[in-house]
Order: C-alpha cells, then sequence, then structure tokens
C-alpha cells in the first residue's frame, strides 16, 4: 500500500486550498468543496456577484471591517449546485475557513450534515447553532 497516499479528507480539503485560489478579493481566499459518498458535487470560492466587478478589479467595499463586495465561497458553492440542480442533502462540505454564522446557516438548511474546516475563522456562535442544527464541525488543522 502507498504510505504517500492522502486521505478522503486531505484530498478534499487540498482540492478546497486549489479552489480558494480562484478567489478575487484578496483580504481572505476561501475555498470550499460539496461532498456526497466521496463524490464532488460543486465548489465555490469568495468573489463578487456574476458579472459585477471583482476587488482586485475596483477595490474592498468595508462594512464593519468586512468586505461586502464578495458572496462566500461557501454560499457560492450552495448556490452553484442550486443552478445546476444538484441535489446537496445529506451532504458534506470541505472549506478552508469556518463559515460565518449566515453561510453556516445557508449550510445546516441546505441540508449539508459535516463541516470540515482547517482554520477558524471568527464566529464563535456556529459552535452552538451546529448543536443545535445537528451539523457535526470537524476542525482539520493548519498545516
Amino acid at each position: 500500500m502507498n504510505d504517500q497516499r492522502v486521505s478522503w479528507h486531505e484530498y478534499f480539503m487540498n482540492i478546497a486550498e486549489q479552489v480558494a485560489t480562484r478567489s478575487t478579493c484578496s483580504r481572505k481566499h476561501v475555498g470550499a468543496v460539496i461532498v456526497r459518498d466521496k463524490t464532488i458535487l460543486s465548489t465555490g470560492y469568495n468573489g463578487s456577484l456574476r458579472g459585477a466587478p471583482h476587488c482586485d478589479e475596483v477595490g474592498h467595499d468595508i462594512e464593519n471591517d468586512h468586505c461586502v463586495r464578495t458572496v462566500h465561497g461557501e454560499a457560492n458553492a450552495v448556490a452553484q449546485a442550486a443552478k445546476h440542480g444538484i441535489q446537496i442533502d445529506q451532504s458534506e462540505i470541505y472549506v478552508t475557513a469556518s463559515p460565518c454564522l449566515n453561510c453556516f446557516k445557508l449550510i445546516a438548511n441546505a441540508g449539508i450534515t459535516k463541516i470540515y474546516y482547517k482554520e477558524f475563522y471568527r464566529d464563535e456562535r456556529i459552535t452552538e447553532y451546529a448543536k443545535l442544527a445537528g451539523v457535526k464541525l470537524v476542525y482539520m488543522g493548519k498545516a
């Protein structure tokens, strides 16, 4: 057996990290990969609304220390699945940074049951909400 073969979790997180390289907001690059049965269903990265100028073209739109020009990677992954008619109920998501509360709520209501994340990002409230919603949070550590 090949000892250098990465686990499925590492494999999907590595893909999420590659997806993050498409981000157009220099403040934070986030990638997300939605998976079910070891099959990628959808991906997303943080960037502006489809057809709108990106942060790397026109600058940031900052409110309360957040860039509001971008749609978050997790939301874009869910939206991409919806746009293409891909059912994501009972799936899992790999995200390079833990979701904000709004993205967490979107993920939970979309039926995603497990969130793997590499870096904790800002919002501790997701821990309590995850318990209430029955969504498992799995910290994969920072490399």
